[in-house]
């Protein structure tokens, strides 16, 4: 393996709780290169599994490296770290390896950024202003991160931006598992075109959390999205987009196609759903 393969470094990682946990990097020789909120970067560390007995190592190669991508939940316009939202998974081939590194030590991030799961271009194909200006997001889990890096990236400059409105709903099991919630709700409190609405669902019946219940695609039914948002969830006003469980996004996909909106894709560049399937 390359000598300068681990081109950055750790420099925190927060636990949420055992299992979840932020991760701040940095690269070594340089800032964070410009990016799109909503796009993703590289995590590697090298194979730490036994080594297979039927294959040979080649002479002057090191074990490999293996490497997951991980949306990015900073702003585009934090140039020193990227931090990444992270669930460990016990049988993965990475997280368990990226919970044993400390702060300081070593790692290898892809120096291109990636992915296409972005805002889209306040103008439509033909030039005119894209009048669907309520962003509603669509998370589960660690599929809260890229909406996260959009809002950070973008917030304060709604009144002549992106949105007039950015709605997140947030759906996790447990409310432990909602790693943002306290600075999204401060958020919220902060901002009127910021509404921030988290959900469990397997939430104990007498625990003390006090918010909402149930899967978010029962968030998405038209009474029920009235209710919480104070406003209409129509294809001529709406973007929607969702990121995490593909079993979420096939459902919440299935049930907006039905009310009038659009997968966005080449064959439909003015469509208004957007999705990026997690695991």
């Amino acid at each position: 393996m390359p000598k300068d393969i681990h081109n950055a470094t750790l420099v925190e990682r927060i636990h949420s709780h055992e299992d979840l946990a932020f991760f701040r990097v940095k690269y070594n020789d340089h800032d964070v290169p410009d990016f799109e909120p909503g796009q993703f970067a590289t995590l590697g560390l090298p194979d730490t599994s036994p080594p297979d007995p039927d294959k040979p190592v080649r002479p002057g190669r090191g074990p490999k490296l293996i490497r997951r991508a991980y949306s990015i939940a900073s702003p585009a316009t934090q140039k020193d770290t990227l931090e990444f939202y992270i669930v460990r998974v016990e049988d993965g081939q990475l997280t368990p390896s990226l919970w044993d590194i400390e702060p300081g030590q070593t790692l290898f991030m892809n120096e291109k950024i990636g992915g296409h799961f972005t805002l889209p271009s306040p103008t439509l194909e033909d030039g005119s202003p894209d009048p669907r200006r309520t962003f509603v997001m669509v998370g589960t889990g660690t599929g809260l991160a890229p909406f996260r890096s959009m809002y950070l990236t973008h917030r304060g400059t709604a009144s002549g931006g992106r949105w007039d409105k950015f709605i997140l709903f947030d759906g996790c099991r447990l409310a432990r598992d909602l790693g943002y919630h306290d600075e999204l709700t401060q958020l919220a409190e902060e901002d009127d075109s910021f509404v921030y609405l988290p959900t469990v669902t397997r939430e104990p019946d007498d625990s003390d959390w006090p918010g909402l219940r149930g899967r978010v695609n029962t968030l998405l039914e038209p009474d029920k999205f009235q209710e919480l948002t104070g406003t209409p969830l129509s294809p001529d006003a709406c973007n929607v987009f969702l990121c995490g469980n593909p079993q979420m996004i096939d459902q919440v996909e299935a049930d907006l196609s039905d009310r009038g909106f659009v997968t966005h894709d080449r064959k439909h560049p003015d469509g208004n759903l957007h999705f990026e399937r997690y695991w």
